[in-house]
């Protein structure tokens, strides 16, 4: 069974390593090639985009492809609309992995925005230095707030436009509640924000602003796609085996019930 693994994230890439080997698949991992070095799964790789859904169809037929996994960002609303239009025509099976969002406690101060241009706006109520840590594509939207000074947290340097008042971190997680705390702390940060991306990688400066007051604006998901759909990689292998010995998954049909896994960290 040939599986195209599509996304960069910490799930894709265990994803694939667990694949790896197993008699009966051939995995090929697809990495959008965003960051200059990326953590690269085991196996075959291919970095950068296909040229759209046609791209990517051509794609799927030319390599005899039996089944996508979408295991890309929740938040990479573009290549999973693609994934789901060109598996539609070439009737390839497709399965969604994707990590559930996070949930807030106690002591949380959560502001649920829907997309970065509402954290804009929302700021200037809540602080005047703000750890943003919303990805390369939504910082433009923070490029106006010349009153706010801004800790930005990147994996690669980041490009403008930037916010005037900014001071630049690189960092690929996992970050630990010790090191957020103490970066909270050090940069006396008094609002964060971040996306919705789920997952324990990342999740620690959310520990740190709970234990330190500071209030989290928190940027909401896209919708996700309405295909077959779970949250852990135990879940994936469970339904990639049924599909590749039932020899096919009928696209946007229900897989068959996984096994009962333990939640799945992700970036």
């Amino acid at each position: 069974m040939k599986v195209l693994v599509l996304g960069g994230t910490g799930q894709a890439r265990r994803l694939v390593a667990a694949l790896h080997g197993r008699p009966g698949f051939t995995v090929t991992s697809s990495l959008a090639g965003r960051v200059a070095v990326p953590a690269l799964p085991p196996g075959d790789v291919r970095i950068g985009g296909f040229g759209g859904v046609d791209g990517l169809v051509a794609w799927l037929r030319s390599n005899g492809t039996d089944a996508v996994v979408d295991a890309t960002h929740p938040f990479a609303a573009g290549m999973s609309a693609n994934a789901v239009a060109a598996t539609t025509a070439t009737g390839v099976p497709l399965l969604s992995l994707r990590r559930p969002g996070w949930t807030a406690g106690p002591g949380d101060r959560w502001h649920r925005v829907p997309d970065a241009a509402a954290a804009a706006a929302l700021l200037p109520a809540l602080g005047e230095r703000v750890f943003l840590t919303t990805g390369h594509g939504d910082l433009a939207a923070f490029a106006a707030l010349d009153r706010l000074w801004f800790l930005l947290r990147c994996v690669d340097p980041p490009l403008p436009p930037l916010p005037a008042r900014c001071h630049v971190v690189l960092g690929r997680g996992p970050f630990t509640a010790d090191s957020e705390r103490e970066l909270l702390r050090e940069h006396r940060i008094d609002v964060l924000v971040t996306r919705d991306s789920g997952g324990e990688m990342t999740a620690a400066k959310l520990v740190a602003a709970r234990e330190l007051g500071v209030p989290v604006v928190l940027l909401d998901r896209p919708p996700a796609p309405d295909v077959p759909a779970v949250v852990t990689v135990e879940e994936a292998v469970t339904w990639l085996k049924a599909a590749a010995q039932e020899g096919r998954v009928t696209p946007g049909g229900t897989p068959p019930a996984p096994r009962a896994a333990a939640p799945d960290a992700g970036t």
